[in-house]
C-alpha cells in the first residue's frame, strides 16, 4: 500500500517544493498535473524541497486524462472544500495504494470533474465563514499523515535516538 500526493496543475513553486519534502519524508510518490504554473528549474521550487527533490518519485502527466487514464481503477481521493465526508473518517488501512488528488491554489479541482466524483470527495473541517482555504502544503500534509497513521506509519522511523541521548 502507497500514499501518492497528486497535484492537478499546481501554480505556486513553493508549495510543490514543500510538497515534494513531505513526499520525502513520507515516501509518497508525486504526482503532477501539467499544466505547470511554473518550471521545475523554478529557484523558489528548488530552494523549499531542494535537498530533497531528488529522493521524491515524481511522475508527470500531460493533464487530467492523462492522469485518470494512468491511475486506472485505483482508489483516487479528492481533497476539497466542497465536500460532505472529511478526510478522517475514511479507512486507509486495506492494502489498496491510495491517491490524494489536490487542486490548483487559486481555483481547486476543476467543478465538473468533482461532481461526477463526488463519492471520492472529502475536505478537511474549518471554519468557511472566515478563511476560504487552508494552504496546499499544509493540506497535503494533514491527509497523508492521517492515512500513515491509520496504516501504523509503514517504513518510517517512530523514534530517533542520538548517539548519546540523556532522554533514555
Amino acid at each position: 500500500m502507497t500514499n501518492h500526493i497528486v497535484l492537478f496543475e499546481p501554480q505556486i513553486p513553493a508549495n510543490t517544493g514543500n510538497i515534494a519534502r513531505t513526499c520525502a519524508a513520507t515516501n509518497s510518490p508525486l504526482h503532477l498535473i501539467e499544466p505547470l504554473g511554473f518550471s521545475t528549474d523554478d529557484k523558489h521550487l528548488k530552494r523549499a524541497g531542494l535537498d530533497y527533490w531528488n529522493d521524491v518519485n515524481i511522475t508527470y502527466h500531460k493533464d487530467l486524462a492523462a492522469f485518470l487514464e494512468f491511475l486506472e481503477d485505483r482508489q483516487l481521493h479528492l481533497i476539497t472544500k466542497f465536500a460532505n465526508a472529511t478526510y478522517s473518517e475514511i479507512d486507509y488501512t486495506d492494502d489498496a495504494d491510495h491517491f490524494f488528488m489536490f487542486g490548483k491554489e487559486t481555483t481547486g479541482l476543476p467543478e465538473e470533474f468533482m461532481r461526477e466524483n463526488s463519492e471520492k470527495c472529502l475536505r478537511i473541517p474549518m471554519n468557511d465563514e472566515h478563511v476560504r482555504s487552508l494552504n496546499l502544503s499544509n493540506t497535503v500534509a494533514l491527509v497523508v499523515y492521517e492515512a500513515l497513521r491509520q496504516q501504523a506509519f509503514p517504513n518510517l522511523e517512530l523514534a530517533h535516538h542520538y548517539e548519546h541521548d540523556k532522554l533514555d
